[in-house]
């Protein structure tokens, strides 16, 4: 047993983290080191801090002053600090990663030293000893002793490790979830959950067991051994799931009660969790039950599984509203668990290729998400609003009825944004960007705040992988508001607005035009682009004023049942007051 863990250390104590390629293609950053624990996300006690004054003094005598200016303008613009107490403790470690890559290409005034402090601060409450004794040997020189409470912290990790590997109880439970045959069997009689296999005394498996299997699994995570928890958590969400049953096809007497069961009452029916939690039972969500499906998020944002990872956020969203609803949540701190779930959800909408983009704007643009943003991390309007300029065009041509771009799903979309603009107190380049289009037609303006937006985007983890994508679909942005107030654009004037010659602009617009994107049409003859009219069709025009009509209807009969009821019982008060007097 002592050579099998002595074989697994390096995994266990995060020594010599790897680089996935996921990870490698944002930032480099180990995929290896451990993330939060998944009790529920923790405030970061260290807050990434810089001293950009005195960096900032040595790179003005050996950088030229645009260079230092641009430099100085990512460090003002940087979300680190702001991101940092919404963000899982081990989360950090990603974004400081990138940070030391920012530091090496000298495109933000950090100093490399502060960096290392704040790692080594942040791995001091895990278990990842190896790699603190990497970064302790960064400060201080490969060299350097390293310190005698390291050394017996790796010892206890590795003692704690053997003790709970030696518990019985959990040797048992993870026999059993590796017996695919009785697990099966168990599952269809539904007695897979704690409280029935609690009463099958030869498994020896009771509510202690499972709880310090869990404590193994989060020992397992904090160690940097995702896959391991993610496994482990996986089994204990399925003990609260009730997922329907598999139908035997070779069986006819199965096959006809299983239709007899399709006729049975909607109760029965009701007997199968919610496919969109794993199947978990809404009588099965609690606080606890929570903490694990965090937990389970966190592996998967770690281990980098986006699509798994998407399922899990989803799963977290609907258990915290089953909380508020069930009265189990109070609303303050669904509040707050609405806001590290924005933080945590940045990893996945920004690496998951299939509509991620578009499930950031839906989510965020919910009502109680917006409500969490404007209170807690006004922040997060950057991402909201670089997520809106990059998926604009594709949610208007998605909504379209005969291919072509109609245009009024996207206005809805900007409308929306520069709304939320006007009720936070939040500003970046990016922002400032739409706000001048929107908001204040300034053109100029404009173009100087998206030539700083390219350097606001090359210095956020999030945002620096589309990057030349939002310049591309900015500069079309800037295009159709430009054209919007024009009928007719001359092509030299429209080259100068673009930062393009006259030929390159032409044949731009026509791609433009080729791909549907633009209602338009060259005149060569007079050198200009002439527009089409942008109306909206009468479908469009029914479709906007009715959009929420069923909502208002409601609202409007509970306000007149209410209105009713009051009456009612106001009358009946003035009828009991007069007998009363009588």
């Amino acid at each position: 047993m002592e050579g099998k863990a002595c074989d697994n250390m390096s995994n266990i104590f995060g020594a010599k983290p790897c680089k996935t390629n996921s990870y490698h293609s944002i930032i480099g950053c180990p995929s290896n080191i451990n993330t939060s624990s998944y009790i529920l996300p923790v405030l970061i006690a260290h807050r990434f801090t810089c001293n950009s004054s005195s960096t900032s003094k040595s790179t003005s005598t050996t950088q030229p002053q645009h260079h230092t200016s641009m430099t100085s303008s990512a460090a003002v613009h940087d979300l680190t600090n702001a991101i940092s107490p919404y963000l899982d403790l081990h989360m950090m470690f990603p974004l400081l990663e990138y940070v030391d890559s920012l530091i090496t290409t000298k495109a933000i005034p950090y100093s490399a030293q502060d960096v290392a402090k704040a790692r080594l601060s942040l791995l001091r409450p895990t278990h990842m000893v190896d790699y603190a004794m990497d970064i302790y040997r960064e400060l201080h020189g490969t060299d350097c002793e390293i310190p005698a409470e390291m050394e017996l912290q790796k010892k206890e990790v590795l003692q704690k490790l053997e003790d709970h590997k030696a518990d019985n109880g959990c040797k048992a439970f993870e026999d059993l979830c590796n017996n695919h045959e009785r697990r099966a069997k168990l599952v269809k009689a539904q007695e897979w959950s704690i409280a029935a296999l609690s009463t099958k005394k030869d498994l020896g498996i009771t509510p202690q067991v499972i709880e310090t299997y869990r404590q193994l699994s989060k020992f397992n995570f904090d160690c940097g051994d995702y896959q391991a928890a993610k496994l482990m958590l996986t089994n204990i969400i399925s003990l609260h799931a009730l997922p329907p049953t598999t139908k035997d096809n070779d069986n006819e007497d199965d096959i006809v009660e299983d239709d007899r069961r399709d006729h049975k009452s909607s109760d029965e029916k009701n007997k199968t969790g919610n496919p969109n939690v794993y199947f978990v039972t809404s009588t099965s969500i609690n606080p606890d039950l929570l903490q694990v499906l965090w937990g389970k998020l966190s592996c998967e944002i770690l281990l980098e599984n986006w699509e798994e990872a998407s399922t899990a956020l989803t799963a977290v969203k609907l258990s915290i509203e089953q909380l508020v609803f069930t009265n189990q949540m109070s609303p303050l701190e669904a509040l707050k668990q609405r806001t590290w779930l924005l933080h945590w959800s940045l990893f996945v909408f920004w690496n998951n290729s299939t509509k991620g983009l578009e499930s950031m704007v839906e989510l965020f643009f919910s009502e109680k998400y917006l409500q969490a943003i404007t209170t807690n991390a006004p922040h997060l309007l950057r991402y909201l609003t670089a997520a809106v300029l990059l998926c604009k065009r594709r949610v208007a041509k998605s909504t379209s009825r005969d291919g072509k771009s109609s245009g009024g799903e996207a206005r809805k979309l900007m409308k929306d944004l520069v709304r939320l603009m006007n009720n936070c107190e939040y500003s970046d380049p990016i922002v400032e960007f739409v706000d001048c289009l929107c908001v204040k037609f300034d053109f100029e303006g404009a173009q100087t705040k998206l030539a700083e937006c390219e350097n606001v985007l090359k210095t956020d983890f999030f945002l620096c992988n589309r990057t030349a994508l939002f310049m591309e679909e900015a500069r079309v942005f800037v295009f159709e508001n430009y054209c919007r107030i024009h009928d007719k654009v001359d092509l030299s004037v429209l080259a100068t607005k673009l930062a393009m010659d006259q030929e390159a602009a032409e044949h731009w617009i026509v791609d433009l035009i080729r791909n549907a994107l633009l209602d338009a049409k060259i005149d060569s003859e007079q050198g200009c682009v002439v527009m089409g009219a942008d109306h909206q069709s009468v479908y469009e025009q029914v479709i906007e004023r009715t959009r929420d009509l069923n909502l208002r209807s409601a609202a409007l009969a509970q306000n007149l049942k209410n209105f009713v009821s009051n009456g009612k019982k106001e009358k009946a008060k003035k009828i009991r007051a007069s007998m009363e007097e009588e």
